[in-house]
């Protein structure tokens, strides 16, 4: 594994292929007061890329924007619904295509509630996680390799999951239902920046 870190935006002649993962590391949970810091992503190589993002530097990001809204790249996420809010919300871009691995295996391992990436790893792809610095600080002026081996583990695995996900769709017949809801998590992030995450709108 190797993890390149960049500062402001992807190089410009950096091609990750149709499918790519993507997660992100920001100051805390509420996109409006949280901001983003870092957004890392992977074509599946077993590479790493990671962009730092500074509060002034959000509209340099010219090739990572251009990325989020390819429409003819898939972007791999876990728990998509924060990933493409907190995006929309710094970065100005409706990300899509998506796909979403907690929706994937909540939609098909209904025997367990453990959903968590470190949870998927271990069960479908014998890999162990360290979560260690999921509360650190993103903002700071020097990432520690720790942060960044954190980061890139984030993304590392998110192209086996969606294979191993997909089989468990297929075999349950929910594909087609899966993959409905991930061409609404654009919008449902958009409601949940317009104040309806609490109260849900969907909610009785």
């Amino acid at each position: 594994m190797t993890v390149y870190l960049y500062n402001g935006d992807l190089p410009d002649n950096l091609d990750l292929g149709p499918t790519v993962a993507i997660d992100t590391e920001t100051l805390g949970l509420n996109p409006h007061r949280d901001r983003l810091c870092l957004v890392q992503l992977s074509g599946g190589d077993g590479n790493a890329h990671l962009v730092k993002l500074e509060a002034d530097g959000f509209s340099k990001a010219k090739n990572l924007k251009a990325l989020l809204k390819n429409k003819k790249v898939l972007k791999i996420f876990h728990f998509a619904r924060f990933d493409i809010a907190v995006m929309y919300k710094y970065l100005g871009v409706r990300c899509a295509p998506v796909y979403c691995t907690k929706i994937a295996a909540k939609m098909t391992r209904t025997y367990t509630e453990r959903n968590g990436l470190k949870d998927l790893c271990k069960e479908l792809l014998g890999v162990e996680l360290n979560k260690q610095q999921q509360t650190s600080d993103w903002g700071q002026a020097t990432l520690s390799d720790e942060q960044q081996s954190y980061a890139a583990n984030d993304v590392l695995y998110l192209h086996q999951l969606k294979a191993k996900l997909d089989a468990l769709l297929v075999r349950e017949g929910r594909d087609g239902l899966a993959q409905e809801c991930y061409d609404f998590l654009p919008a449902r992030a958009e409601l949940d920046l317009l104040g309806w995450e609490d109260p849900d709108i969907f909610e009785h």
